[in-house]
């Protein structure tokens, strides 16, 4: 959740086949394993350290699902989005920052922001119906969804992540090996 890597913040499956059961085209078997590794995934971003804030990335309109992925990530191990969720800031420009910086095809002009269902910014600038005081109100929630739509194809990814608060501070500050 802090995009370092953890063995506490990793999620392993492995299948030997000592069983003998054969689970290939089993759709049951396949989408309760899907279920199960999404709660553990989203269980590991709610005990990130210092968390209090379960955040939801949802990038679209990508001109491929990598470069999707790309925004998504970047997004999310972005300190300075962190933060200002954290301090429940609806500062859209650390989300364009995001975008701009994870190297994946980007139009400013072609670019819209949601935080939940408040339009923030469409076409690469601030909404008309953007009202700063409902994104703060939102930004106040344990839940925070975070959509971005890149306005160039089909693309798509959802990464998750969480706050960074002072608390993730005093916990790795303190944290000796």
């Amino acid at each position: 959740v802090d995009s370092d890597t953890s063995t506490s913040d990793t999620l392993l499956m492995a299948a030997t086949g000592a069983s003998g059961v054969d689970a290939t085209g089993n759709a049951d078997f396949a989408g309760g394993l899907e279920r199960v590794m999404l709660d553990l995934a989203h269980q590991v971003v709610r005990d990130g350290e210092g968390a209090t804030k379960f955040v939801e990335i949802r990038v679209s309109g990508a001109a491929s699902d990598a470069d999707a992925r790309r925004v998504a990530m970047a997004t999310a191990n972005s300190p300075l989005v962190k933060t200002a969720i954290a301090g429940e800031d609806p500062n859209w420009g650390r989300v364009v920052m995001a975008v701009g910086k994870s190297g994946a095809e980007a139009d400013r002009d072609c670019l819209s922001i949601r935080f939940g269902e408040i339009l923030v910014a469409e076409k690469g600038w601030v909404s008309p119906s953007y009202s700063e005081e409902k994104a703060a109100a939102y930004m106040k929630g344990q839940e925070i969804v975070i959509d971005i739509d890149l306005g160039l194809g089909t693309g798509e990814a959802v990464a998750w992540t969480c706050d960074l608060t002072h608390r993730y501070i005093d916990i790795n500050a303190d944290y000796r090996s």
